[in-house]
């Protein structure tokens, strides 16, 4: 039997097993119970249900271990050992069958969104990854992660711990974004950066749903790709939970989706052994093949990818201390703040990646790279180039970076490919390659582009695709040679004709002489036109601005020149390095909270309370604020981030206002408990709500996770609440929701209870006799606000 899974890949069509928890339900397990602890106390009804899935013809099973780790249960390894012993049992004699060690989220929300550490999260995952290799599983499978951060720490933490195959899939919703905001090709993006061997979807939709974002898998993935939906939509019979898509109409779904693309196919939440057997009966004859190796340039924040190559893309660089005092001086007092502002500045003057650069001899370059990268990820979207020469502190940014990001740089120089490269292979990224070695830079465009086929060559030794190296021909200045421009433009157009993707830092042209924007916009419209792919810019300047816009009109890259236009209505004066507007003048508290940009808000508020009463900031500035972003994150314009860290700016807003109001103007009325059901440890959905509502000013009682029925009506009574909210994440855990909403109902008709979860539905909801269903966060607080209106 052979135990090579990504040569099985390679051959055929393959298929994973469907639901655990479900199934295990209908075969008796209690409702609330943790299923993965039959490993110990029921093991014939795992290597049963293992067995009832080989039978249907599937190929990987995955371990009962899907909430295990050594922060939940002390026993984590009895646990793992004894569910690998029930899959190997099961698969014994078997042909073509393996294991997949089965490793879902942590339950918690990794900083700054909530309280776990990078390397906290990297560790679970890595000592569970050994123990999985030690007890014979064939490769893990990273499960259900809505979050690009966890998922990148489970990545780490199963290639740091093991040297299994690594397969991923994340939780997508209706809109195709994970909870945090990602879309699959951001995703993508990263996950093959980071050098997974399969990716893809499962849980949470049913394969009606999955098939739009399907598209962009087939589109943009190089790798093996995976499709595992629920069996439609959860509905509740008999007090039982059940999924509305039958296996008949599941597998006529999943052959669709293995006609579009899909490699590895299964299920997940209330897919049964039939749901399975029928899926491998209708797709085992179909033509297949592995998706097709994508030349595609992309590199990625926590929520989108930037493509390099269609269009030009612009690189702030502002973020930069050489020739910026002011910055100089931020960083030498950690004042993160100035750097936070330089952020949101060039992201709202419309660049595309912030170049990132903490290189002072008078500084901890490593920390200083490292809590940039953090504090500027907190509050924009847009993926960072880490910028620096010194090998230890990108290693140190790079690993805890939420994304794929551009690495800047590398030269042909022995010493450096050496130290670069291989952080490019272990985190993932694109990396700038500089036209120089131990000679010094070429005086000729021929030697340089020769410098940048070593690098690319270079690179390949190390696994690293030509299309992750974005070379830098390097502008020299004219003032010293003036034919300095003209060797960078022959540069870029050779490496253009070669299809190899350029950047260049633009103002470097230009040093020595006056007036220098007038030399780096002529200069910048000449690269362009000989194919210069990013432009490292102040985007602050309005002739580099101006050529821009300009020059995407003229290259019919701008439909209906749209851009240009919204351009055009927000010129602004062209401004010297360090003498741009700052970012507080004319700014209302509003704005702050919206950026959650907590200092400038603390000291606005302050002075605001000078001269007007603390009510009215708090209703004609805070709660307006809270309203625009939420209405912002319905309608997909910011994601789950950016939603905390506005409501989290608020709250610090609120107390400190708190305090200045007079004694009973404050409304402590407005009170929820809040708890995640008895048997689920999953709590990130409840926190985040609990973070939402204490932004507008209620009052949360929060019980935590696993909380049995009698302790939500306890505490409701006791605090004289009638408002709970109920959070499930697992569905076999939804059955104590439900009992925990008759109990509240039973004990007091006022009482009135709003659910939510990944599992739950409206309908659901309702069959469980819940008063409200709140869809998402924001929903939650729509809720209370009405409740106490």
């Amino acid at each position: 039997m052979s135990k090579d899974v990504l040569q099985a890949v390679k051959e055929k069509r393959i298929y994973f097993d469907g639901g655990t928890g479900t199934v295990l339900q209908s075969v008796g397990l209690p409702a609330g119970s943790a299923p993965e602890l039959w490993n110990l106390t029921a093991p014939e009804k795992i290597i049963q249900l293992h067995k009832s899935y080989i039978d249907a013809g599937c190929n990987i099973i995955k371990t009962n271990t899907f909430g295990v780790n050594a922060e939940k249960y002390p026993n984590y390894a009895d646990i793992i050992e004894k569910a690998l012993c029930c899959a190997k049992t099961a698969a014994d004699g078997a042909e073509d069958v393996f294991i997949a060690f089965d490793m879902g989220p942590t339950g918690r929300l990794l900083k700054p969104l909530g309280d776990m550490e990078f390397e906290e999260a990297v560790e679970l995952f890595s000592k569970n990854a050994r123990l999985a290799e030690q007890y014979g599983a064939d490769l893990i499978l990273i499960e259900t992660m809505n979050d690009c951060f966890e998922t990148k720490a489970a990545v780490i933490g199963a290639k740091e711990g093991s040297s299994l195959p690594v397969f991923v899939t994340n939780v997508y919703d209706e809109c195709g974004k994970l909870m945090t905001g990602a879309n699959a090709v951001a995703m993508i993006t990263m996950l093959e950066s980071l050098g997974v061997d399969a990716l893809g979807m499962n849980c949470s939709l049913g394969p009606d749903k999955m098939l739009d974002i399907l598209g962009d898998f087939v589109k943009y993935a190089s790798l093996p790709i995976i499709v595992n939906p629920n069996a439609g939509l959860p509905v509740n019979v008999g007090g039982k939970t059940q999924y509305n898509i039958d296996a008949e109409a599941f597998s006529e779904y999943m052959t669709e989706m293995a006609k579009m693309g899909a490699t590895i196919l299964g299920g997940c939440c209330g897919t049964t052994p039939n749901h399975i057997k029928m899926v491998v009966e209708k797709t085992k004859a179909l033509p297949y093949s592995l998706p097709t190796f994508k030349t595609n340039t992309l590199v990625s924040s926590y929520t989108d990818a930037v493509e390099i190559g269609k269009t030009p893309v612009l690189i702030g660089e502002r973020i930069n201390p050489t020739g910026k005092p002011k910055l100089k001086a931020a960083l030498k007092s950690a004042d993160m703040n100035y750097v936070v502002k330089e952020a949101i500045m060039q992201e709202e003057a419309g660049v595309h990646i912030l170049d990132v650069n903490m290189g002072l001899p008078e500084i901890d370059e490593i920390q200083m790279l490292t809590l940039a990268t953090k504090e500027i990820q907190a509050v924009t979207t847009l993926p960072l180039q880490l910028d620096s020469a010194n090998p230890d502190a990108l290693e140190c940014a790079m690993r805890i970076y939420n994304g794929k990001p551009l690495v800047n740089s590398v030269s042909g120089e022995k010493e450096k490919l050496d130290a670069i490269l291989p952080l490019v292979k272990k985190y993932g990224g694109a990396v700038i390659a500089l036209t120089l070695d131990e000679n010094g830079i070429p005086d000729t465009a021929e030697e340089r582009v020769a410098i940048a086929n070593r690098i690319i060559e270079a690179a390949q030794s190390y696994g690293i695709d030509k299309k992750d190296i974005i070379v830098d021909p390097l502008a020299l200045t004219v003032s010293s040679n003036t034919q300095n421009a003209q060797i960078t433009a022959k540069t870029v157009k050779l490496l253009k004709n070669l299809n190899i993707r350029t950047s260049l830092g633009i103002s470097n042209i230009s040093f020595g002489l006056p007036y220098r924007e007038k030399i780096n916009s002529t200069f910048f419209a000449l690269a362009l036109e000989n194919g210069l792919n990013c432009a490292i810019i102040n985007p602050f300047s309005r002739g580099m601005m101006d050529v821009y816009h300009s020059f995407k009109v003229l290259h019919n890259m701008d439909a209906t020149c749209e851009q240009y236009i919204e351009y055009t209505k927000k010129l602004q004066a062209a401004t010297e390095d360090d003498k741009q507007p700052q970012i507080s003048d004319g700014k209302e508290l509003s704005y702050f909270i919206e950026k959650g940009m907590k200092n400038e808000a603390v000291l606005l508020a302050e002075e605001l309370l000078k001269k007007e009463a603390p009510l009215d900031i708090i209703n004609e500035k805070i709660i307006p604020a809270l309203n625009k972003v939420g209405m912002d994150f319905e309608s997909n314009k910011v994601y789950l981030p950016q939603l905390l860290i506005s409501a989290e700016t608020a709250s610090v807003v609120f107390d400190i206002i708190k305090k200045e109001m007079p004694k009973g103007d404050f409304d402590s009325k407005k009170k929820v408990v809040l708890a995640t059901v008895k048997g689920d440890i999953h709590d990130i959905g409840k926190n985040i709500v609990k973070v939402l509502l204490e932004s507008y000013g209620v009052i949360v009682i929060d019980l935590g996770k696993d909380v049995p029925p009698t302790k939500v009506l306890e505490c409701a009574v006791e605090n004289n609440c009638n408002l709970v909210g109920l959070s499930a994440l697992m569905t076999t855990t939804v059955p104590k929701m439900e009992e925990t909403i008759k109990l509240l109902h039973e004990a007091n008709r006022e009482i009135k209870v709003m659910v939510g979860g990944a599992v739950l539905t409206s309908e659901y909801a309702k069959m469980i006799k819940a008063d409200f269903y709140a869809k998402d966060a924001m929903e939650a607080v729509h809720i209370c606000g009405e409740f106490y209106k």
